[in-house]
């Protein structure tokens, strides 16, 4: 029988716990007086602005490029960095900062796709080429054979394969070698630690992280607290080199060190909570916990699940745990995880199995290897250890296809003709995304390898080959497209008031476009005042369908041109909505220049205004029915107000949403719970409430942490629920 009680702390560890929470305010207080404000999940970094490392460029631009000299480089910092462990902690060591802000780690000039770029300045698009770590490490190879046994890895195959340029190998060695003496030196300084402390609890403590970290230098964990420790480690070396995020199925990984130390009886719950709260102190890499095994046979919660969904409610601060929804869930974790959303604000997100999983299938890959595939992102999943699906890194602005098509029908307009315009740029736009990855599986290993990654995939040590290269099996490059909404609402507004009522002329409306819309406020107004995307039969549905299509075919009709690798299409803007927006010209459903476009595939805040019907429900079946629906997330955020919620059923109301949603194949919910004043008054005085944590996106942040921009993406959402 599965225990599923809530973990009871002592004194001794809730004091910890809190001590961690703590520190984690006074740190993020630190860093956003020194650094402004931070619009980005709340990274674990420490700030040191005094340290300072020296660059050795090897190459005649400046930069430093390919995998010795990088390996090198990494070896140095980790060598060169200060030795930070946090008393209150069951694990040493933090990361100080990305590498990229001390080295200058860059792509060679000449190999850069020069040819490209006019391409995607003209349309403002983000075409992932260069992007790094977008793809997930099986945490269990590490688990299993520890630095120690990476190193000898690296070294048989160096061996097994002879290559002519050993340069692979030898910067894979060096990171390692790099780790293994950061992690010694992180021993010496908790062992002298301890001889300096008078506390005997503090001082045990410094004992035991020196111990344990001696024994990773070489060695693979044991224990559950080692298991941590050695995540930890791979923790702060991924966010370190260009700040990879990707963790696993993070349960199942700790659960056999859990259990056994449970057989063993050398470990209580309450000391389990405080070593997963350690963890996620450490970092707020993504992780999921709960969902099918792969032959679909049970659901794979167990103990470990509750004590990682204990350890981020008694934590309290931002942490990236999301649970995979399926029709047999645990039902009491996931009310469980509703329950503590509600008490703190924000929470776990649900990754969702239909969505996800039947249409990753629907790429030609089998169900079984569709549930592999974990959250593991901001908004996007991958098989831990087995695929390089480079997700979260390109955006298709839809904005500006539709700009350039009213252009292109200026002197012959016609809503067929636009939308006929409208697929040629969108398709110009994702087939140069396509050539530039076809350039990125070219250059990538020689000049900006996946040193991390590589390590902990199947497949790259025992070929010489980086992840991008074909050192993994599975290869598929995403496209993300947004402004969704945006567009369809144009689309609607235009058959609307000029097809269909005829209130103004397309003449009429290129001139408030042209002009921004000044001394036109009647005609802005008339376009944005049309049942949007999510209204029940509004005209926007339709477009917006015939959009997500246009997109989707664009994406999947081939891959790329020379390597004719596959194309999964997604949809997600991040936070970047504003960004997205800021060189987009006027467009016809109301928005004006430089303003922020739609988020993802959702309808804009405000669809429901005058509807008496609960938007949430309506944003909900908007999304899942505007999928792309290939298996990559497009989320749903839905922004509650506490007061409201009482009155629609609370958590069982929830429970209900998030299984229709799933059932309607979506693909991911994020959540935030809140009341209406408390979030004004944080978004008017954000140091009267330090520790409010929400979700931006796929991501978790204190809300103080972020820019008021930032902020007032959430404060719309809310407003408009």
């Amino acid at each position: 029988m599965l225990n599923t009680e809530k973990v009871i702390l002592s004194p001794l560890f809730e004091q910890r716990i809190q001590n961690l929470h703590d520190d984690k305010l006074k740190m993020n207080d630190i860093k956003i007086k020194a650094m402004g404000h931070l619009d980005f999940d709340d990274w674990g970094f420490v700030y040191y602005p005094d340290f300072k490392f020296e660059v050795r460029p090897n190459h005649s631009s400046g930069i430093v490029y390919g995998p010795l000299a990088i390996g090198e480089h990494l070896r140095r910092f980790f060598n060169e960095i200060p030795k930070y462990i946090n008393e209150n902690s069951a694990l040493a060591g933090a990361w100080i900062g990305p590498i990229i802000n001390y080295v200058p780690i860059g792509i060679a000039p000449e190999d850069q796709p020069q040819e490209l770029r006019g391409i995607w300045e003209k349309y403002d698009t983000r075409p992932g080429f260069g992007g790094m770590n977008h793809c997930a490490g099986d945490m269990t190879i590490g688990l299993r054979l520890g630095w120690g046994g990476l190193l000898q890895k690296i070294r048989y195959y160096r061996e097994l394969n002879h290559p002519s340029d050993t340069s692979f190998y030898d910067g894979e060695e060096q990171v390692v070698l790099g780790m293994q003496e950061w992690i010694g030196a992180l021993a010496l300084e908790a062992r002298l630690r301890s001889e300096n402390e008078v506390d005997p609890a503090l001082r045990d403590n410094y004992l035991e992280i020196a111990n344990i970290n001696e024994w990773l230098v070489n060695n693979p964990p044991r224990t559950l607290r080692e298991a941590c420790q050695f995540i930890a480690h791979f923790q702060t070396l991924d966010r370190t080199y260009f700040v990879g995020g990707a963790l696993d199925q993070l349960d199942e990984v700790l659960r056999p060190y859990y259990e056994k130390d449970v057989e063993e009886e050398r470990i209580t719950d309450e000391e389990a909570v405080w070593y997963v709260a350690s963890l996620l102190f450490n970092d707020t890499h993504y992780s999921q916990i709960a969902g099918l095994t792969p032959d679909g046979s049970r659901d794979m919660t167990s103990r470990m699940s509750f004590i990682i969904l204990d350890a981020m409610h008694t934590l309290r601060i931002p942490a990236n745990i999301a649970l995979r929804v399926h029709n047999d869930v645990n039902p009491v974790l996931l009310k469980r995880s509703l329950e503590y959303t509600i008490e703190d604000g924000s929470g776990v997100d649900y990754s969702l199995n239909v969505g996800c999983e039947e249409g990753y299938s629907k790429n030609g890959y089998p169900t079984q290897l569709a549930r592999k595939r974990a959250k593991v992102g901001c908004n996007w999943t991958s098989i831990p250890g087995e695929e390089y699906p480079l997700q979260d890194v390109t955006r298709c602005n839809l904005g500006f296809a539709l700009h350039y098509a009213l252009e292109d029908i200026r002197d012959n307009p016609s809503l067929e003709a636009l939308f006929d315009r409208f697929c040629f740029h969108t398709k110009v736009i994702v087939d140069s995304i396509k050539q530039g990855y076809d350039k990125h599986y070219e250059i990538m290993g020689r000049n900006r390898p996946e040193l991390v990654y590589n390590l902990f995939m199947n497949g790259p040590i025992e070929r010489g080959l980086n992840c991008s290269e074909g050192g993994v099996n599975i290869l598929n490059f995403n496209i993300d497209g947004v402004a969704l909404a945006t567009v369809a609402d144009s689309f609607a507004a235009i058959e609307q008031r000029i097809t269909k009522e005829k209130r103004i002329t397309w003449d009429e409306l290129y001139d408030a476009l042209d002009n921004n819309y000044g001394g036109n406020e009647n005609i802005r107004l008339m376009m944005k005042n049309i049942k949007r995307l999510g209204s029940p039969d509004s005209l926007a549905k339709d477009w917006a369908v015939k959009i997500r299509d246009c997109f989707v075919q664009c994406c999947k009709s081939e891959g790329t041109p020379k390597y004719h690798l596959p194309i999964i299409p997604g949809m997600f803007s991040h936070g970047s909505i504003l960004e997205l927006g800021s060189k987009l010209p006027a467009t016809p459903n109301g928005r004006r220049s430089g303003e922020a476009i739609s988020h993802s595939n959702e309808p804009d805040p405000g669809f429901a205004q005058g509807l008496h019907t609960f938007s949430p429900t309506l944003k909900a079946n908007a999304v899942a029915h505007l999928q792309p629906g290939y298996g990559n997330s497009a989320p749903l955020h839905l922004d509650l107000d506490l007061d409201l919620l009482k009155h629609e059923g609370g958590v069982d109301a929830l429970v209900a949403l998030i299984h229709s949603h799933n059932q309607m194949g979506g693909t991911l919910i994020n959540l935030n719970c809140l009341t209406k004043k408390k979030l004004l008054e944080a978004h008017e005085n954000p140091e009267k409430y330090p520790d409010l944590i929400v979700r931006v996106t796929g991501y978790s942040a204190f809300f103080a942490s972020l820019s008021k921009e930032y902020r007032q993406q959430i404060i719309d959402r809310f407003l408009s629920a």
